[in-house]
């Protein structure tokens, strides 16, 4: 038996361990508690009251912090970039190139000065960079749509869609395109409402 319980302990540790290594504070937040709750749990088993202490706080604050985390009203805006040389699109870029290449390979940054750049905030940060261009009347094509890691939650992609889609409605855009065949990048579109083109497997569309 006493096996059993050590294989609960090395999970705690394992994911306590894990949360640690995110950069997403959201999805830290999510695995510490698991990982700790876990642990708590190995703690009761083998009757170690401190360790039983110590990560059953761990769990309450991870709680208060994902509570806050969800139920705190945050303010969107996105705030166009009228001069695509500016210094900060540039410092933003070389900052975060090699992580937006990750989920958009195909990017070139050489040719932002002829796409639609709009900076993303999230209560005043910059947390995000939306580059497009409009391919037909009807149409805009997505270059990148990225935010950055403590901030990809989500809600920023949601935000976007679900309020400041009127922003492309207006201008008389009736579809949104994009292309991927990076899995999470896929699944974050899937989420959004994007559904894969027929004639291009690498394609996905969204109806505005």
């Amino acid at each position: 038996m006493e096996s059993y319980y050590e294989i609960v302990g090395y999970v705690g540790s394992f994911l306590v361990a894990l949360s640690l290594s995110m950069k997403n504070i959201h999805l830290l937040r999510r695995i510490n508690l698991v990982g700790a709750g876990t642990f708590a749990t190995y703690g009761v088993l083998i009757g170690a009251i401190p360790v039983v202490i110590l990560n059953g706080f761990i769990v309450l604050i991870d709680v208060f912090y994902l509570y806050k985390m969800y139920t705190t009203k945050e303010q969107f805006k996105i705030v166009p970039v009228l001069d695509k040389k500016h210094n900060y699109l540039k410092l933003f870029l070389d900052f975060y190139l090699e992580d937006i290449l990750k989920y958009f390979p195909q990017f070139d940054r050489t040719k932002t000065e002829n796409l639609e750049c709009f900076f993303l905030l999230r209560d005043l940060r910059p947390v995000g960079l939306l580059i497009f261009e409009d391919i037909s009347n009807s149409t805009i094509k997505v270059h990148i749509d990225y935010a950055i890691p403590d901030y990809r939650d989500m809600k920023s992609g949601k935000h976007l869609i679900n309020t400041e889609i009127k922003y492309l409605k207006d201008k008389g855009y009736k579809e949104i395109v994009t292309e991927s065949e990076v899995a999470q990048h896929i699944k974050y579109l899937i989420n959004l409402g994007f559904a894969k083109s027929t004639d291009n497997s690498s394609v996905y569309i969204k109806t505005i």
